[in-house]
């Protein structure tokens, strides 16, 4: 939490897709911790009620929801759930997402389509779901989680870089239209983060390539997840109020030098 009396969040009501592990999980701590009541939605739901679980006995408010991005009808009961507890949402992360490594050879029609399902057709999703609560904030804050890989390509990751780069560019039309209802909306693009997703890819890649990975970033390490939650605290909060439609990179200056 912030050294200053308030917390940064005091007040706000956040809902973060996708908060049952990895990253997702560490968005809902932070936020959490800085004072916002967050709602979180998973497809894995006993994972996202037993991480409820533990929020709540440290004293944090959080509520658990199962939600699958990729279904209306499932962000419409999410969306009913939070407005049947408060006035309005503040804050929207749209997290949720999957990797995929393959390159168009190796692509199917099939995982073409659930990449872009669940990467980009569930932060539009979300986006619209949630529209009517977030225009009864007076400062409301949509935050979708794009990649580097929204920025710049690299071989394979056919699907992946799509889906991440349509997020790039979604966010900016969302900026650029609700901006004049106080609605601000940003990406932002992580590197290399420890979490399982990471350890999945690196895997399938060659030996020696977290030490190539390395050397490529000048911070020389990958993230920690809550690095990325920092970030996505301050976009949520009053302090970023003049910030919206941009790319927040994170990820150790890896693009400086590209």
């Amino acid at each position: 939490m912030t050294t200053s009396q308030q917390p940064l969040l005091d007040g706000k009501v956040a809902l973060v897709s996708g908060g049952a592990r990895g990253m997702g999980a560490e968005h809902v701590r932070r936020l959490a911790e800085e004072g916002a009541v967050v709602h979180f939605g998973d497809v894995q739901f006993d994972l996202a009620g037993t991480l409820a679980e533990q929020l709540q006995s440290k004293g944090l408010e959080v509520h658990a929801h199962d939600l699958d991005v990729t279904d209306s009808a499932s962000w419409q009961n999410v969306i009913d759930a939070v407005a049947a507890r408060h006035e309005c949402l503040d804050v929207l992360v749209n997290n949720a997402g999957i990797l995929d490594m393959a390159g168009l050879e190796e692509s199917t029609e099939d995982s073409w389509r659930r990449t872009l399902d669940i990467n980009t057709s569930g932060v539009f999703l979300g986006a619209k779901t949630a529209l009517p609560l977030l225009k009864r904030s007076r400062a409301a804050s949509i935050i979708n989680i794009s990649s580097i890989f929204g920025i710049v390509a690299a071989e394979g990751y056919l699907a992946y870089t799509a889906s991440k780069g349509a997020v790039t560019t979604m966010s900016k039309s969302m900026a650029c239209t609700y901006g004049k209802l106080g609605i601000r909306c940003n990406s932002v693009h992580p590197g290399y983060i420890e979490t399982a997703m990471l350890d999945a890819e690196l895997n399938q890649l060659p030996e020696g390539a977290t030490a190539l990975l390395h050397t490529q970033i000048p911070l020389r390490r990958f993230a920690q997840a809550v690095e990325v939650s920092e970030v996505i605290v301050f976009l949520a909060s009053d302090r970023a109020s003049y910030v919206t439609g941009a790319e927040i990179v994170v990820d150790g200056g890896l693009l400086a030098g590209r």
